[in-house]
């Protein structure tokens, strides 16, 4: 199977500070990762990195074959990296559907679709992003990104601060994803053993640097590892 993405020995951060030092790997399409650490040590900055908005210091950044290390946020996003940032960025004064509709590409992921994933969306379509609660912006915010019919999903601490009902919900959304709609997608969180029951491949990163790699399943089942790893449960 053709590489989808592959960072190249990649030292970014911001500005003079360098976050991510000398990360390498590589991604299928299809793939699903669990991207896993402390606070501080440099996730969210990878996926910003994809994103292009850090410093690129040295090394190489390629996504289905081009070299997209010197190209804009906005033609990244064009080119399928579908990224739900931790922050959501809900518009107050649009409705949930004006948050669907206004970015929508074509492709297999629709109303109809997205709604379909998440029926507590079509409920509220009609309501404003203030009106919402911050599991149904999540909701939105995910759904937004696949009405972008991406090719990857960038998702950051997916479930942080939600209900556990909620959780349950968004957990049920990413396997779908991941299992039957066969989405590549890189998950941040700090809920490591979560993120691994959802993914196939695990990353750990310490200090900017990767420093475990392997699959989900084999980190999940070796508890001792897992926990001096990242520290959480």
């Amino acid at each position: 199977m053709p590489e989808l993405l592959a960072f190249d020995k990649v030292c970014a951060g911001y500005g003079e500070s360098i976050v991510l030092e000398d990360v390498s790997f590589s991604m299928q399409e299809g793939d699903s990762l669990a991207l896993l650490g402390r606070n501080g040590v440099g996730k969210t900055s990878l996926l910003v990195t994809l994103m292009g908005l850090t410093r690129l210091h040295r090394g190489g950044l390629r996504w289905a074959g081009q070299d997209i290390a010197r190209m804009p946020t906005w033609r990244r996003a064009c080119t399928g990296l579908g990224w739900v940032p931790q922050e959501r960025h809900m518009f107050p004064s649009l409705s949930v559907e004006e948050h669907l509709t206004v970015v929508a590409r074509p492709g297999p992921w629709n109303l109809a679709k997205v709604y379909e994933l998440f029926p507590r969306l079509h409920e509220r379509r009609a309501n404003m992003g203030s009106q919402l609660s911050g599991g149904e912006q999540q909701m939105v915010a995910i759904a937004r990104a696949l009405m972008t019919n991406p090719r990857i999903l960038l998702l950051d601490e997916p479930m942080e601060g939600l209900a556990p009902i909620i959780v349950q919900e968004l957990v049920r959304a990413i396997r779908r994803l991941v299992a039957d709609e066969g989405m590549s997608v890189i998950v941040v969180e700090q809920h490591a053993r979560l993120a691994l029951s959802l993914t196939a491949r695990a990353i750990v990163l310490d200090r900017g640097r990767i420093v475990h790699d392997s699959d989900s399943a084999s980190l999940l089942a070796d508890g001792d590892r897992l926990d001096r790893l990242v520290a959480v449960a």
